[in-house]
């Protein structure tokens, strides 16, 4: 026999034995993930990088995932010789029977997979306006834990002044224009976890670079107390910290760079 315990959550969000069936926040706002026959399976190093918007959208939409992370050359290039990596790159996300490459590509299949990716096409170009612009942000921030010293202090530097003076003057204006709660079509979407986690990446590095956003500080709170988002932020989740010196020798000994 196989017992089922049902539960509600704050936000509404029913879930049979941790997996999401299905649940609406207020005014139906909170994704409405399908049925997962098996848990997404993550395939990274045991870290940010690439992978970490993937974590963070996968929890956001009430995913439960598994991870293996790769701390040996020969596990990856097991993934490699066994054709497992399209082109030879991880992340690689097990998902839905397919193997997912390419990190835009994944985040695209499971935004859309669980209504994070707009009503319409009009949404979606929007949201992916957004999105590649905080990735910029993103990277830029990724790439900061592989430089020297001497250089790390002056990108430091360059990361927070193009957070306050290109990107986050963006979003401070278009919360203000429509004057909703989201990003786009007044919804809970991948944009607005986007965002939430690139203004926490950014605010590692300068505590105070909300101080002159102040609909982006109400964003933050507004986006982090959602129920899914509020769980993954919580100590013991499978949100990775600051990339360390080890996570950094483990990728550079990997992948030979």
């Amino acid at each position: 026999m196989v017992t089922c315990r049902f539960f509600l959550q704050s936000g509404h969000i029913l879930r049979v034995q941790g997996l999401v069936i299905g649940g609406f926040g207020k005014h139906g706002k909170f994704p409405h993930p399908g049925v997962m026959t098996a848990k997404p399976k993550l395939y990274y190093f045991r870290g940010r990088g690439r992978m970490e918007s993937i974590r963070w959208l996968l929890a956001g939409a009430g995913v439960e995932f598994e991870e293996e992370f790769l701390e040996k050359k020969e596990q990856y290039e097991k993934l490699v010789n066994d054709g497992r990596l399209l082109f030879g790159q991880v992340p690689l996300v097990e998902m839905d029977g397919m193997e997912l490459t390419q990190t835009r590509a994944i985040l695209s299949y499971v935004a859309a997979k669980f209504n994070l990716y707009g009503k319409d096409l009009r949404d979606r170009v929007r949201i992916d306006m957004y999105v590649d612009g905080t990735l910029d942000l993103m990277m830029m921030v990724a790439l900061l834990h592989f430089k020297n010293p001497e250089e790390k202090e002056e990108t430091i530097d360059l990361i927070v002044k193009k957070a306050k003076t290109r990107y986050l003057p963006v979003f401070e204006k278009v919360l203000k224009d429509h004057g909703e709660d989201f990003l786009v079509g007044n919804k809970f979407s991948w944009a607005d976890i986007q965002l939430l986690e690139a203004i926490l990446t950014v605010e590692e590095l300068s505590a105070s670079v909300l101080s002159d956003f102040p609909l982006l500080k109400a964003f933050k709170t507004r986006i982090s107390n959602i129920p899914t988002i509020k769980k993954f932020l919580q100590p013991g989740s499978q949100r990775k910290p600051v990339p360390d010196q080890h996570y950094v020798d483990t990728v550079r000994h990997i992948l030979q760079f």
